[in-house]
């Protein structure tokens, strides 16, 4: 029987989990690393069996995907690596043009909330590869970068820019938390093959659990490869970054699905389904 195809976005924020993958966690699992906008497109597509996906992807497939429990992308307030950039306060966005990275899709909404209900704006958008180096076109008045990306900016920001951490933004919106990122499976994998969904169910979750336990060898191994600190991995990794799908947390994923419809960004308020596992 084929190993299932499991997506892996390799980012800093699931640190814990490449930790495991490294150290056997991911044996019996065919593992595919991309970015959110690549993975979120090989689920739909059904070259991924399970994989993390932008929590927007789920509410646009609702009815192809189910939701890992236990398990997801999260902050209570600041999250650090979704950042707008811009030239001038955000109280001063209208029609501006804004610039907003390729490689994700729910940070895209969750700026167009909080820019239309927080601040009455609505600027044009438009989507380009960016990098934090140079995070500003010049023909535009702002960015929004996510990821490693918009945590080295994060560390390092330039004078003469205003810098907006999208996960305090939020929280000063709605007062809840938000999910960035979810853990979905292809209802069709769910079906069909319970075990190996309980399989990469367990690996996961054990996975977790183990890289956190080892968060010290974690940060150390990849501080050659990475421009930043012990100190601001050790942050960044818990208390800002959280993992569980609470019920707290599934508030808010509801609350950010249903302002997404309320400005026609999905077509409907999907119903979160979990996939069925021993938990």
């Amino acid at each position: 029987m084929p190993y299932p195809r499991v997506g892996h976005i390799n980012f800093l924020n699931v640190l814990p989990l490449s930790w495991s993958y490294a150290h056997g966690a991911d044996r019996e699992l065919a593992i595919t690393r991309g970015v959110p906008a690549v993975l979120n497109n090989d689920i739909i597509n059904h070259r991924l069996d399970v994989s993390n996906v932008s929590s927007i992807v789920y509410a646009r497939q609702s009815e192809e995907l189910v939701v890992l429990p236990d398990v997801c992308i999260s902050t209570d307030g600041d999250v650090e690596s979704i950042l707008l950039v811009s030239r001038k306060p955000i109280e001063e966005l209208q029609d501006d043009k804004l610039i907003l990275t390729a490689k994700s899709a729910t940070s895209h909404c969750l700026l167009k909330i909080i820019l239309r209900l927080g601040y009455g704006a609505i600027p044009n958008y438009y989507v380009r590869h960016i990098t934090p180096e140079d995070p500003i076109p010049e023909d535009a008045t702002g960015s929004l970068l996510i990821g490693d990306d918009a945590l080295w900016l994060y560390y390092h920001r330039q004078p003469g820019y205003y810098y907006y951490d999208l996960g305090r933004e939020w929280k000063k919106l709605t007062g809840k938390k938000m999910v960035y990122a979810l853990w979905v499976a292809s209802r069709k994998f769910a079906e069909e093959s319970p075990e190996l969904l309980q399989l990469v169910y367990d690996r996961i979750h054990h996975a977790f659990a183990t890289g956190l336990t080892h968060k010290k060898e974690a940060i150390e191994a990849v501080l050659p490869h990475k421009p930043f600190t012990y100190e601001q991995l050790d942050h960044y990794l818990g208390p800002t970054i959280r993992w569980e799908l609470t019920d707290e947390y599934l508030d808010g994923l509801r609350t950010f699905y249903r302002l997404a419809h309320e400005m026609n960004l999905i077509d409907h308020v999907p119903e979160i389904r979990l996939a069925h596992v021993r938990r």
